[in-house]
């Protein structure tokens, strides 16, 4: 069974920016894909971004050109480099593992805070 933990998180000033890490542990079985969510108080969990086992990422509008994904599969840690951050940006951020198996796996989450 695959157990993903999240880092990374803080609060940081609008404008600045913070890279969370989501490292896997346990049987990862390939292909698979690393989603990034996150979920603002009081809001439904959103997609953010993806990346598959063969490094190609998609995102969601309101992220493109700020957070990039990307995955070091030697150190099975996937990465969510987010630049430019606004307030709306707050949110708890997780990652989910979804594999050909149809396994999903969720890290327990961190906590990004942007001040404004």
């Amino acid at each position: 069974q695959v157990q993903l933990v999240e880092s990374g998180g803080g609060l940081v000033q609008a404008g600045g920016s913070l890279r969370l890490s989501c490292s896997a542990t346990g049987k990862i079985y390939s292909p698979n894909t690393i989603h990034w969510y996150r979920q603002g108080s009081g809001k439904q969990r959103e997609l953010v971004g993806s990346i598959d086992s063969y490094g190609a990422p998609t995102y969601v509008d309101s992220v493109k050109g700020r957070f990039t994904v990307s995955r070091d599969n030697s150190k099975r840690t996937a990465y969510l480099q987010m630049n430019g951050l606004k307030p709306e940006d707050t949110a708890v951020y997780y990652c989910k593992y979804s594999d050909f198996l149809k396994n999903n796996i969720w890290g327990p989450g961190t906590q990004v805070t942007v001040s404004s």
